[in-house]
């Protein structure tokens, strides 16, 4: 076969390859959207949860689905009401009527102090979450035009809803923009040329909106109730992450690739030969990791994981398939100024090459100091507090967390979210007196009361969410339960019960507490177990998948102590939420074995020709340039968490984004190079390097150095 009918073949697969991408995106476009599951309950957790049983039993309740939105009144200087602004707040209880349901609102209440008064105004809370933003923004809306001095905000359960889901308006855009403008730059700084970042940037940013529209399918189609808002976020940051990542790891490769060999269609096919097993490897160890999240008890965690193992499958198949294809397509000019000639002279990867020679004169004191440079780090996290309450949830304060902390000041903190057990109606009453004694509790009277099921409504002293409040659901729990003949009706799918039932928003988020530290001790090992196997199975080893788990592990904790360091004493947040530690792990040990995988697999291929020792050194300064790039890259793209204003995901962001620097800069430059040169071919043990004859290795002789920045 000639050369030119080899290379009008290359080019016709690339264009055909190109052709089924557009073909497959366009099939993904159209696939029909299934209706949306409804979520198993109000916080995602089944029904074995108390809270959970609680939601389902008030569904026997007569307006089950009513919340009363809370109006707080004050001056703005704190000093006690008037005669006249307590008329004007009665007089705008009568205007309200016409937004409850019922009609009309009940009588202004005036904490004892004088100093601030409250409406509750029932609304109907049966549309979803945005129905219940509409009808709260209609209630501040007829707020306006109080007296001079006076301010109103609104709070309690719907418009803690109305401010979440404000917060994700246009959050998708605002976070597509903000991860696109860094990844182009970074790609810009990386490449120093005006069109080769054009390429991946375009490839990566079609897989991400491929990825949310499959995802708006494939979540509900497995029966997972998906909320668009954290889950698309994360998912969508992730896949700009490691669709870059791989596509940095294959380019270089490619370039590198075309030192060697004239043809480029060639040097294509030996960089995809050689980047498929780390690319594959390493999304398969993602995969898995964010899967774990199907055992997790929340639902929308379980959302998570389908979302991001979808990413993460589509950004493998963008990485091997369609950026080669569309990057042989462009030519070797794509990468003018510095495009790569045959036996040209390539950026030598000088920092790399002077770093391992650093570390492989004095292995044993390089280990030593990195390891306690870890563990200094670390001991940042000795100080670090869980459990953020209902009101410190938001990085930027909304109306109802305003709200909220002026009704704080003059009535029991957890006026805005009585706590509601669930009771025989014949056991109500000592239910009701028994709560009253607990400590904790503010008050406790009756609520609304079906034929089978009565409701005692409680109110703690504590703020929602707080530790006091949760120490208050737990003596709660214990003391109504073991009133006799107070146990309601059996929940479908439950045993019966024991006693009254404690639930609630209040309630319902110290069972979320609760579940995370379940998620905790049961995914944690497991995803260690899965990423060890995968390393086992792809170094064929054992000695060396140990050593890069705990390097992982050690990392973990050193960011999570770094980051704390800086929530703590820089940012002020008061705690970590309770569900940043199972979501950090994940995404920092699937994420963070990621370079080791990119740098350990081109070390074993190296050493095969000299060595471990030399394997190692090489596999360093070659790789050194492009595992910089993406670490900081995928670093920067989780730091864009930050942008939208729930203290979740920015502390989710900034713990990625330390650990990942931390995997990319520290450990895989430095540790992990000084462990192969300690151990010698004994890292790779059992297994063993079977070394390539000398035509093979001169056949195999790399270039001088990988095509990508110091």
């Amino acid at each position: 076969m000639s050369l030119f009918t080899r290379v009008a073949r290359s080019r016709l697969a690339a264009w055909l390859t190109v052709a089924a991408a557009i073909v497959v995106g366009a099939i993904v476009f159209g696939l029909p959207k299934p209706d949306n599951p409804a979520p198993v309950s109000a916080t995602g957790l089944s029904v074995q949860w108390q809270s959970t049983q609680v939601e389902r039993l008030q569904d026997q309740l007569p307006d089950n689905d009513v919340q009363p939105a809370i109006v707080v009144v004050s001056r703005d200087d704190g000093s006690p009401l008037t005669d006249t602004d307590r008329t004007a707040v009665t007089d705008r209880a009568g205007a309200l009527g016409r937004l409850a349901v019922g009609g009309q609102v009940s009588p202004p209440q005036v904490s004892p102090d004088g100093t601030v008064a409250l409406l509750a105004v029932p609304l109907d809370t049966a549309g979803g979450q945005q129905a219940v933003a509409d009808e709260v923004a209609k209630v501040r809306d007829a707020l306006g035009g109080l007296p001079d001095g006076l301010t109103a905000a609104v709070t309690g359960a719907p418009a803690f809803t109305a401010d979440l889901t404000k917060v994700f308006e246009g959050a998708d855009l605002t976070l597509l923009a903000v991860t696109a403008g860094v990844v182009a730059l970074l790609l810009l700084v990386t490449y120093r040329s005006p069109f080769l970042w054009i390429v991946p940037l375009i490839v990566v940013a079609a897989t991400e909106q491929l990825t949310l529209r499959a995802v708006d399918t494939i979540v509900p189609a497995v029966g997972i109730n998906l909320q668009e808002g954290a889950v698309t976020g994360i998912a969508s940051v992730l896949v700009f992450g490691a669709a870059t990542d791989y596509a940095l790891l294959l380019i270089a490769r490619y370039r590198e690739e075309l030192r060697r060999d004239e043809d480029r269609f060639a040097a294509m096919r030996a960089a995809v030969r050689r980047t498929a097993e780390p690319i594959l490897a390493s999304g398969g160890t993602v995969v898995l990791g964010v899967l774990t999240l199907l055992l997790s008890e929340q639902e929308t965690n379980r959302a998570l994981a389908v979302a991001c193992a979808t990413g993460v499958v589509f950004a493998m198949l963008s990485a091997l398939f369609v950026l080669p294809a569309v990057l042989v397509i462009f030519g070797r000019g794509l990468f003018w100024p510095f495009v790569p000639t045959v036996g040209g002279p390539a950026r030598e990867g000088r920092l790399w090459g002077r770093l391992g020679a650093a570390v492989v004169r004095r292995p044993l004191p390089v280990a030593v100091l990195s390891t306690l440079l870890l563990a200094g780090l670390a001991l940042g996290g000795l100080t670090l507090r869980t459990g953020l309450s209902e009101t410190e949830q938001f990085r930027v304060k909304p109306e109802a967390v305003a709200g909220a902390e002026t009704l704080a000041r003059a009535f029991p903190a957890g006026t805005t979210q009585p706590v509601a057990v669930l009771t025989n109606p014949a056991a109500a009453a000592e239910v009701t007196r028994t709560a009253a004694a607990v400590p904790g509790v503010a008050s406790a009277r009756p609520g609304v009361a079906g034929t089978a099921v009565a409701q005692v409504d409680v109110v703690l002293t504590d703020e929602p969410g707080s530790p006091g409040s949760d120490r208050a659901v737990e003596a709660l729990r214990d003391a109504v339960a073991a009133v006799p003949g107070s146990a309601p009706p059996t929940v479908a799918g439950t045993g019966p019960a024991e006693g009254a039932l404690v639930g609630g928003t209040v309630a319902a988020t110290y069972d979320s507490d609760e579940a995370n530290t379940r998620d905790l001790r049961l995914i944690l090992p497991i995803i260690l177990v899965l990423v060890f196997a995968v390393l086992v199975l792809l170094l064929r080893g054992l000695l060396a998948p140990l050593l890069l788990v705990l390097t992982v592990i050690a990392s973990f904790f050193a960011s999570l102590g770094a980051a704390w360091l800086l929530f703590d004493h820089v940012l002020g947040f008061p705690a970590l939420d309770s569900g940043v530690l199972l979501l950090a792990f994940v995404f920092l040990v699937a994420l963070g074995v990621d370079y080791n995988i990119f740098l350990v697999t081109r070390a074993r291929e190296d050493a095969r020709r000299a060595g471990t020792r030399d394997g190692m050194l090489s596999a360093l300064r070659v790789t050194g340039g492009v595992i910089t790039s993406a670490g900081i890259l995928l670093a920067a793209v989780f730091a864009v968490l930050g942008v939208l204003p729930l203290i979740l995901l920015t502390q989710i962001g900034i713990i990625v984004c330390i650990g990942v620097l931390l995997d990319t800069l520290l450990v895989r430059t430095v540790l992990v190079p000084a462990l192969a040169f300690l151990l010698g071919d004994r890292f790779w043990w059992p297994g063993r390097i079977d070394r390539e004859t000398d035509d093979a290795a001169e056949a195999a002789t790399p270039a001088p150095a990988v095509a990508a920045r110091d």
